[in-house]
């Protein structure tokens, strides 16, 4: 089925150029991704490059003892699979989804052969993974410097981002794997949050109630890749498609 870019939830597939678009649509596959399901595992060939549309899937590294901390977030502001980009076939990281969704998958082989065919295309993508690693970066600074409610105030803004409402499904067991956190850590935190009327957390489920003021408890962590993202993909004309949340001031 020929899918049209303007329908497009996905910002990377929207503003892309039209013919740069062209030479992907005949290989996306729209499909579901259930939660947890592995999309890229560490060493193994990458099989697909997905953009995400409202699936939300995470980027993690693992120590020797193999507990996992997450590095990277990706929602329909961006794709898995950017080591294929960079002329790689296989995985530097485990990358699974940690809210089920729906996205794009372009297989491998198809999906680089489209961008070693388009200049412009690989500078675009190029962009994305300049964004990732402002990302990156400042996940670790977050996480060497800040405490808890700092690091979870953020981290709970960045999945609101990418997601469709004010309801996050997430377990506390999943936050504590995610930022690295005991378990009761977590509960506690979450109840520091609740306690200022910023959340409501359920059983799997956290409700996002006062989005300037976890903004504020983030401490100036939140918006620096946010901002980076805007800034950096707004450096050539392009239509910019569904906008991610704008940085409160």
């Amino acid at each position: 089925m020929s899918i049209q870019q303007f329908m497009t939830i996905n910002r990377l597939l929207n503003g892309l150029r039209a013919a740069d678009f062209a030479l992907l649509e005949p290989h996306l596959r729209y499909r579901n991704f259930a939660l947890k399901e592995y999309v890229e595992r560490q060493g193994q060939p990458i099989d697909y490059a997905i953009f995400f549309d409202s699936a939300i899937a995470s980027t993690v590294a693992s120590s020797p003892g193999g507990e996992d901390v997450e590095v990277g977030l990706i929602g329909f502001e961006g794709m898995s699979g950017t080591a294929l980009v960079l002329r790689g076939d296989t995985a530097p990281l485990d990358t699974y989804v940690q809210s089920a969704g729906y996205g794009y998958a372009v297989p491998a082989r198809a999906f680089m052969a489209a961008v070693k065919q388009s200049r412009t295309l690989e500078a675009r993508l190029l962009l994305y993974i300049q964004t990732m690693i402002v990302q990156a970066s400042s996940t670790a600074l977050v996480n060497g410097t800040a405490d808890a409610e700092t690091r979870l105030a953020r981290w709970l803004l960045m999945l609101h981002d990418r997601s469709a409402g004010s309801n996050i499904a997430i377990t506390h067991q999943f936050i504590a794997v995610m930022l690295a956190m005991h378990r009761p850590w977590v509960t506690e935190t979450l109840h520091v949050l609740e306690g200022k009327h910023l959340i409501r957390s359920t059983r799997g489920n956290v409700q996002i109630l006062d989005r300037a003021g976890l903004i504020a408890e983030a401490r100036g962590f939140y918006g620096m890749a946010e901002e980076a993202y805007e800034r950096i993909m707004a450096r050539r004309d392009a239509p910019s498609g569904a906008d991610l949340r704008i940085v409160e001031s």
